[in-house]
């Protein structure tokens, strides 16, 4: 009954999570608008966000819902509660449409339905963890030639990214900031699971704090998420925000499992039906990016000029080269 009673507790955490997660987008997105109506816009390097209450009160849901998802990955385990983050991209969807006006086209709702079904294959089927009893073992695991390999290529594709990629394509290519984020956010994952076991063994009797391997991992959490916070407010205020939540937490998911298969390899249990769900769940998750991506402008444009054609008098026929164009309600 234990077990059973812990699963509940997460469950009620993961959602707790998503729901504060999820109005998060939004209500920061509605401090930033505020802010650039003031001073210089988050998205052009401006910082006047910091003085608007209503971002902050944003930042506080956000707190509260990692806050909330933390506590989830001590009560039950991954392959339980990460699905569940799904939920805070149809939260943030809907307060868009309602708070913001932010409209989602058909074509967009499907495309987030492609990646939550995609992400939930790819996360039921991934390996399972192994136990762990020390924060020495982690360091272990996050030193071993392949995580050390992981760890370097994604800090040089941050560094690629924010020098290079940044100032050319950052107000017009979502993927650029979103790509910061979420590859900073693989590796603050392994250090939010190495800090959040220290922890667990630690009020279970076992101190874990009297290791620098444990400082090591609060000191470099705290400064990715910082990274991520920065250029997540800049991807918020330059973009639809229906359309930055569930990209967001596809590129994120992505590669956190990518990063704990290398980091763990647990991968080496799994069965062949196992990996094939997995490579489909992947290939869902692309169709709904693809979707997300050709619809996301869509929805605020209710209606199109589209060429129709109309009976015609004698003298129009004489001038065949006129197009008559209509208003039609999409």
């Amino acid at each position: 009954m234990g077990g059973i009673d812990d699963n509940v507790h997460g469950v009620i955490l993961a959602i707790s999570s998503s729901i504060f997660i999820g109005s998060s987008f939004v209500i920061k997105k509605q401090g930033l608008k505020k802010a650039g109506e003031n001073g210089k816009r988050a998205g052009s390097g401006g910082h006047s966000y910091l003085l608007e209450p209503w971002w902050w009160a944003g930042m506080l849901s956000m707190i509260i819902g990692e806050g909330a998802n933390f506590a989830a990955y001590a009560y039950a385990p991954a392959v339980l509660v990460t699905p569940l983050g799904a939920l805070s991209m149809i939260v943030s969807a809907v307060l868009a449409h309602f708070i913001l006006k932010e409209k989602l086209h058909i074509f967009g709702v499907v495309g987030c339905l492609l990646c939550v079904v995609g992400s939930v294959s790819i996360v039921l089927h991934a390996p399972v963890e192994k136990k762990i009893e020390s924060v020495k073992y982690i360091w272990h695991l996050a030193t071993a030639p392949g995580f050390l390999t992981y760890a370097v290529a994604v800090l040089v594709m941050i560094l690629i990214l924010i020098i290079w990629y940044v100032p050319r394509y950052g107000q017009s290519h979502l993927v650029v900031y979103i790509g910061i984020c979420s590859l900073a956010g693989s590796l603050t994952v392994m250090g939010v699971k190495a800090i959040g076991m220290a922890l667990k063994l630690t009020l279970e009797g076992q101190n874990q704090f009297k290791y620098f391997q444990t400082w090591f991992f609060v000191v470099y959490v705290v400064i990715f998420i910082i990274l991520q916070l920065n250029y997540l407010n800049k991807a918020l205020d330059t973009f639809n925000t229906a359309v930055v939540s569930p990209i967001y937490y596809v590129m994120f998911t992505t590669l956190t499992i990518a990063a704990s298969m290398i980091m763990f390899k647990d991968y080496v249990h799994q069965n062949a039906t196992q990996i094939v769900t997995g490579l489909c769940g992947f290939g869902t998750i692309l169709c709904g990016t693809f979707l997300l991506h050709k619809t996301k402008d869509m929805g605020s444009n209710p209606s199109k000029l589209l060429p129709v054609v109309h009976p015609k008098s004698d003298a129009d026929c004489k001038q065949t080269s006129e197009t008559t164009k209509v208003t039609v309600e999409v």
